[in-house]
């Protein structure tokens, strides 16, 4: 039995029955972008801490009581979530910070965080009685739909923009989606996906659009808790495009509050590319978020002109005290390279750019030595292996021949 008691809309307020209302607010349009309300009296019954303890499903169904379904589809087999979380053995105490941990959520089945949000809407697809699910992608949203509808045996239709990295048009080939690859960017994409959900009547998968996806990417903030036996970080550092990354970690941690769980509420850290970073502006000058006609990064994943979440992103950085960052193509790359060569972590740029703002917040005295710091990894780097070839590493070629690995080795290689 789920624990929802209705959806709310974030900008007018009206709330609405879930039976009734399936995607945003009937007044507000696609700006009414509604919240999932939660009878918190009946999951502090559920789920406590030594039911958690108790709990052998090391997945993101362990939290089942806090999520808007029924129960976890059956014909959803593969293992999502419980992803580890790393205490820094190099890169915390090279910027001289004690307290640094690293979310690999890379380690997901389809190698990005989005697999959460992904696993809810295989679910509400399963309880409505829809096969098929559409989503629009920059590359990880779709992948993740991909792989794991391909698991549960329902279609995918997937609007990507011709430019995703090709790691991930490779897995939305391989997982068997049908895959239009439209001559135009995310934003462009997005539009067309909505267009088809109307015309098809496919259950959507986009994020800000579908209430229940921020409640799937919360379990990762759910796992950082338990994973740090309930004493919540002081900072997490979110890399940030449409904004629901940084919401769903927001309300994984503000329903861990509510329960009496933590004692207090992280301060989330986002983090955009220069080339795109619309709400880190907003939550820097105070203002609107002003939408980007042509953004550009290396950092695909969270290069998004028109953030679909901004309103509710924005409120939910600014009222955590948090803080925005902006880092450049530059830093996202060395911050590549830096996260591997120091802890064995393969980030792809979106989540390397958690890394740069960890560094540039470190180096600019924003972070302070006790501060207990959580930087989610977003994605695998092998999803985009083109940038991840422009780190600069210890390489040479030579004969095959030892002698000349013995020239190699004497002359400091």
């Amino acid at each position: 039995m789920s624990s929802v008691l209705g959806l709310k809309c974030m900008k007018c307020g009206r709330e609405y029955d879930p039976s009734t209302t399936r995607y945003v607010c009937p007044t507000c349009g696609n700006d009414g972008i509604l919240e999932v309300l939660y009878d918190y009296d009946r999951v502090r019954r559920i789920l406590t801490r030594e039911q958690l303890e108790n709990d052998r499903d090391l997945s993101m169904w362990r939290y089942l009581a806090l999520l808007p379904v029924e129960g976890r589809p059956a014909s959803l087999t593969l293992q999502i979530g419980w992803t580890p979380l790393y205490a820094s053995k190099r890169v915390g105490p090279q910027l001289g910070l004690s307290h640094v941990w690293f979310k690999d959520d890379g380690r997901n089945p389809t190698a990005s965080l989005k697999d959460r949000a992904s696993a809810i809407a295989i679910a509400k697809a399963d309880e409505l009685g829809e096969h098929i699910i559409t989503a629009a992608t920059t590359g990880n949203a779709g992948s993740s739909l991909a792989g794991l509808a391909a698991n549960a045996g329902v279609a995918a239709y997937i609007f990507a923009p011709a430019s995703a990295p090709a790691g991930k048009i490779a897995q939305l080939r391989v997982f068997g989606s049908h895959l239009f690859l439209v001559d135009g960017n995310y934003d462009q994409a997005f539009d067309l996906c909505m267009e088809a959900t109307e015309r098809f009547g496919w259950y959507n998968r986009n994020t800000a659009f579908n209430p229940y996806m921020v409640e799937g990417k919360k379990t990762v903030a759910l796992e950082v808790a338990e994973q740090m036996r309930f004493e919540a970080p002081d900072k997490v550092i979110v890399s940030v495009g449409d904004g629901c990354i940084v919401s769903g970690v927001a309300k994984g941690f503000h329903d861990l509050l509510t329960l009496g769980l933590i004692d207090h509420m992280p301060q989330l850290i986002a983090v955009q590319a220069e080339g795109c970073a619309p709400i880190a502006q907003a939550v820097i000058s105070g203002e609107p978020v002003t939408y980007l006609e042509n953004p550009t990064s290396c950092a695909d994943s969270i290069v998004a002109g028109i953030p679909r979440n901004h309103l509710m992103a924005v409120r939910d950085i600014r009222s955590s005290g948090g803080l925005a960052v902006t880092v450049s193509d530059d830093e996202i790359i060395d911050a590549i390279g830096f996260l591997g060569r120091n802890e064995g972590i393969f980030a792809e740029p979106a989540a390397a750019a958690s890394v740069a703002a960890l560094r540039k917040l470190a180096n600019s005295g924003d972070l302070h030595q006790e501060d207990r710091i959580v930087v989610l990894i977003t994605g695998n780097g092998l999803k985009d292996v083109q940038n991840a070839l422009k780190v600069k590493g210890t390489s040479m070629t030579i004969p095959p021949r030892i002698n000349a690995v013995v020239q190699a080795i004497e002359e400091g290689f």
